[in-house]
């Protein structure tokens, strides 16, 4: 364990850590609140209401993005490690906060218990994905500089191949992103054969691709629809149980 923290401290890593450990811990400290306070239970302090008014906790996650954002853009050109990790700790936890309330921010009323408000779970999640990838050094493409080479050769060459190879990239993601296949367009910029893999697959029934394409095809929607059943579904159930093992329960 040392040795993975002092790797991450070496590769000047150890701010993103604080942002991830932040977020992670803040949004677990908040559903365990927001579950107490909906059990009743009577030691926890409950909903802020000064005058009656009920204050989310979005609004707390914005004060707290605020401050962490506008630290590290203000000691941007002064870097101190310790001031850094400070700053995206306080940056994570306004993250996690909002992102927890996501789903009202979206449909601007309260779903936090409805079953809209799943997606604020799966954005939570999707944040703490990329951090950790950050942490580990994985990054989406060109993010970490592997085409710097070709764009500092200023060639017409260099410049077209780094061109399409992102123009590629991004119409295959959103290729995939339209047969409604979320988290393998995701995982995709940063491991790009799984961008192809969905990109070949069959779409998801319900997907605007399979609308589209789909609709004078009886045969591929049914192969798609029984592919949902037999492989999608089972994910699904699966990942809703981790949901509300983690946030409670939604839809009651």
């Amino acid at each position: 364990m040392s040795s993975v923290f002092q790797d991450i401290s070496e590769r000047n890593r150890l701010p993103m850590f604080f942002l991830f450990l932040s977020i992670v811990l803040a949004f677990a400290f908040i559903r365990f609140s927001v579950r107490m306070i909906r059990a009743e239970v009577k030691w926890w302090p409950g909903n802020v209401t000064p005058g009656g008014l009920h204050i989310h906790h979005v609004v707390f996650g914005l004060v707290f993005m605020l401050v962490g954002g506008f630290g590290l853009v203000a000691l941007a050109h002064q870097y101190s490690p310790v001031a850094s990790c400070i700053l995206a700790s306080i940056f994570g936890v306004g993250v996690a906060l909002v992102l927890d309330e996501f789903a009202m921010v979206l449909h601007l009323r309260d779903v936090y218990w409805a079953e809209e408000g799943r997606s604020s779970i799966d954005t939570v999640f999707v944040a703490i994905a990329v951090t950790g990838l950050f942490i580990l050094g994985i990054h989406p493409m060109g993010f970490a500089g592997d085409f710097d080479a070709l764009r500092d050769d200023g060639s017409i060459v260099a410049v077209v191949s780094v061109f399409f190879f992102f123009a590629v990239n991004c119409a295959i993601a959103v290729v995939v992103l339209l047969k409604g296949k979320f988290w393998t367009g995701f995982l995709g910029l940063f491991f790009s054969p799984l961008l192809l893999i969905g990109a070949i697959r069959l779409s998801r029934p319900e997907a605007p691709w399979a609308r589209k394409f789909y609709t004078a095809k009886p045969a591929k929607l049914a192969r798609a629809e029984k592919r949902e059943r037999q492989m999608r579904e089972p994910v699904i159930r699966r990942k809703i149980w981790v949901q509300e093992a983690v946030a409670g329960k939604f839809g009651t």
